[in-house]
């Protein structure tokens, strides 16, 4: 085989597996990529507003991943939007009063949905409903607000 033939071979099969590294690289960064091997069981959380919120976002505690949004839908008969939350079924201890949030990692990241546990010997269990949440912090009405606020003071 000639040198040339090798070289192009060589260079080949370098693009290729760049392309691979890159093809791993998205599954990553899009959460595509990372399957919990393990069983989960679905929790509810109702918001009001859940500002960028998507599926496969995940579910945190203490900066630990315990879930991931499996589905979001809206709710007509409350007019509120439904978060259905996939919990890893080796975080079966969370207490039944839990706190659910929409929190945004950095300033214009990504949201994911913040769990704060509460002192109930009760457990959520499959089906169960977080009954306190608080909704996504939208940048745009926090600058409306502001904004509104300074002209109230400017008009006076």
């Amino acid at each position: 085989m000639s040198k040339t033939r090798q070289l192009e071979i060589l260079v080949g099969a370098f693009m290729a597996a760049g392309f691979v590294a890159l093809f791993f690289l998205a599954m990553q960064v899009s959460n595509l990529g990372t399957v919990n091997s393990g069983d989960s069981y679905r929790v509810m959380a109702r918001f009001d507003n859940i500002g960028g919120l998507k599926p496969k976002a995940p579910v945190t505690m203490a900066g630990v991943e315990v879930g991931r949004v499996l589905d979001i839908y809206y709710d007509v008969k409350d007019f509120r939007a439904v978060a259905v939350l996939g919990i890893y079924e080796e975080f079966n201890r969370i207490p039944e009063d839990t706190f659910a949030k929409i929190l945004t990692a950095g300033l214009l990241g990504e949201q994911y949905v913040g769990l704060d546990p509460g002192g109930s010997e009760d457990v959520l269990k499959d089906g169960s409903e977080i009954a306190v949440t608080q909704s996504a912090l939208v940048l745009e009405e926090v600058i409306g607000q502001f904004i509104y606020g300074k002209a109230q003071e400017g008009a006076q």
